[in-house]
């Protein structure tokens, strides 16, 4: 396959792929231009001692982005932007409290730049760690 049939595969996934998960169990995390992956593992830690929690990549469509490999054949900004997508459906179909992990968010990741401002406008969800979501308006 090549790059522009992966980029083409990637969307379609981001886009159509299942992203649902159950109210007060959506799980958040920053890496993306990030010099380590320390939000992921808290992220993933949490998930694994929680197991009713799901984070994107516990998803139908965080599971095909995964199997894709992306990082051997995009940029970390094209990469950002195939996530974009299926994580602004993600949040759009999230309820009730979103769990963070997202210390030193980067102003470019996904998390600034399409999730928060996608929580701030769901009306289902209330709460990010437990803090009502307004607190969080820029």
């Amino acid at each position: 396959m090549d790059k522009k049939d992966l980029w083409q595969r990637a969307m379609q996934i981001a886009r159509n792929a299942d992203v649902s998960t159950a109210c007060n169990c959506a799980v958040v995390y920053s890496v993306h231009f990030l010099p380590t992956d320390e939000n992921k593992l808290k992220a993933l830690a949490y998930a694994d001692t929680n197991p009713q929690m799901m984070m994107i990549d516990h998803t139908d469509c965080g599971k095909k982005l995964i199997s894709l490999q992306l990082e051997k054949y995009f940029t970390d900004d094209e990469i950002a932007a195939i996530w974009a997508v299926a994580s602004k459906r993600y949040i759009a179909a999230a309820s009730g409290n979103i769990t963070a992990f997202v210390d030193g968010a980067d102003y470019r990741s996904v998390f600034i730049t399409t999730e928060l401002p996608e929580i701030l406008r769901n009306p289902k969800i209330y709460t990010i760690n437990g803090i009502q979501k307004e607190k969080f308006r820029i």
